[in-house]
C-alpha cells in the first residue's frame, strides 16, 4: 500500500511571543496603525499616538526578538514629519514609505530612517489623493496606494509618478466604500480590505476584479470593518477583522480556515517596565483578578504581515503590542 500526498496541508498556528509595550517614545508604541517587516528580522511599527501627545507620532524599529533599535519621524508638516499617518511599506532596497491621510502625501526614508523625499497632491484626479490609507510595494518596483476617500487604488512608480488606477464608489464587484488595507500575493494578485463594505476583494495584477470574500457580521467568514490584509507564501489570506477583535485566516479561494483572537504573554520589554514599577504590578493584579485571561485577547487589531519563515505578526492596536504566531504545516494524508 502506498501513501500519497496531494499538496493539501493541515495548517496550525502556535503563539510565539509578543513585542513591545505602551510608551510614547523609545522602546514602546502608542496607537500603532501599521507595521512592516524588513531585512534581518527588523519590524517597523507606525505610531499614530494622540493629537494631544504628538511626541508619540513616529516609526519605532524593533527586531523580531524584541530588541529596540531606533525611532524616526516626528509630528508636524515638515519633511520627515506626520500628522495622521496611516500605513507603512518597504521596498527591495530597504527604503521606507509612509502614508499620511491629513497631508495627502507619501514620505520616503532610507533604511536608516533618514528622510529622502515626499510626493502626493490632494484631489480626485489621476495621481491625486484623498486620505491615502494602505500601501504595498510590488515585486516589479511600483507602489500601490489605497486612495480611501476616492474609493480606489492607484499605482505609482516609487518616486510618485502616476501609472494606473482601479475601483470606484459602490458595493458591486470591483467597487469600494472607503477601502483601507492592501496586500499583494506572490503571483501579483492584489487583495484589498473594503472597509465599509465589510469584505475583501481580489484583483489581478492589472486591477481586474476576480473575487469578493465575506459580508457583514461576526460569524466565521464575516467581517466588521476589516482594515488590514496580507497574503503569505502559500497563498493563504490574513484579515484583521477590526471590530470583531480577531484575525481571520482564509484559503487562497476565500474559504475560512481559522481565526486568531489573542494568546498574549507579557513581552520582555513589558516585564522590564513592570520590574521597575511595583505599583503597576499591583494595578495589573487587581485589573485581571476576575478574568486572568483578559490580557491575552486582541483589541482592535489593525495590521498583519507574514514572512518567509511562516511567522504571522499582528498589530494589536489598543493594547500597544505585536502578537507573533508561527504557522506550521503538515501534509494531509489522502
Amino acid at each position: 500500500m502506498s501513501t500519497h500526498f496531494f499538496g493539501l496541508t493541515n495548517r496550525t498556528y502556535s503563539y510565539s511571543h509578543s513585542i513591545g509595550r505602551a510608551e510614547f517614545s523609545g522602546s514602546g508604541m502608542r496607537n500603532g496603525v501599521d507595521l512592516a517587516l524588513g531585512a534581518d528580522d527588523m519590524v517597523y511599527v507606525l505610531n499614530r499616538s494622540y493629537e494631544n501627545r504628538p511626541d508619540g507620532i513616529h516609526v519605532t524599529v524593533f527586531t523580531m526578538d524584541e530588541q529596540y533599535v531606533s525611532e524616526f519621524g516626528s509630528a508636524g508638516e515638515g519633511d520627515g514629519q506626520f500628522v495622521w499617518p496611516t500605513s507603512i511599506s518597504i521596498d527591495a532596497k530597504g527604503n521606507v514609505y509612509v502614508a499620511d491621510e491629513w497631508l495627502n502625501r507619501i514620505s520616503v526614508f532610507n533604511a536608516d530612517g533618514e528622510f529622502q523625499s515626499k510626493w502626493g497632491t490632494a484631489g480626485s484626479g489621476d495621481g491625486e489623493l484623498d486620505r491615502p490609507a494602505g500601501l504595498a510595494v510590488t515585486s516589479d518596483g511600483h507602489i500601490l496606494v489605497v486612495d480611501s476617500r476616492n474609493h480606489r487604488v492607484q499605482k505609482f512608480t516609487l518616486d510618485g509618478k502616476f501609472v494606473s488606477k482601479f475601483g470606484s464608489l459602490g458595493d458591486g464587484p470591483g467597487q469600494f466604500n472607503m477601502p483601507w488595507g492592501i496586500g499583494v500575493a506572490a503571483d501579483g494578485s492584489i487583495l484589498v480590505a473594503d472597509w465599509r463594505n465589510d469584505r475583501i476583494q481580489q484583483f489581478s495584477a492589472g486591477g481586474q476584479w476576480q473575487a469578493s470574500f465575506g459580508q457583514s457580521g461576526s460569524n466565521v467568514g464575516q467581517f466588521n470593518r476589516p482594515n488590514g490584509v496580507c497574503v503569505d507564501k502559500d497563498g493563504d489570506i490574513y484579515v484583521t477583522d477590526w471590530l470583531n477583535n480577531r484575525v481571520q485566516v482564509l484559503s487562497p479561494d476565500g474559504r475560512f480556515i481559522t481565526q486568531l483572537s489573542g494568546d498574549h504573554e507579557i513581552s520582555k520589554l513589558g516585564r522590564e517596565k513592570l520590574q521597575s514599577n511595583p505599583d503597576m504590578i499591583r494595578q495589573r493584579a487587581l485589573a485581571y483578578a476576575n478574568d486572568p485571561t483578559y490580557d491575552k485577547a486582541m483589541v482592535h487589531p489593525c495590521a498583519v504581515k507574514t514572512d518567509a519563515k511562516g511567522r504571522v505578526v499582528i498589530l494589536d492596536h489598543t493594547r500597544n503590542r505585536l502578537q507573533v504566531y508561527q504557522k506550521d504545516q503538515e501534509p494531509v494524508l489522502v
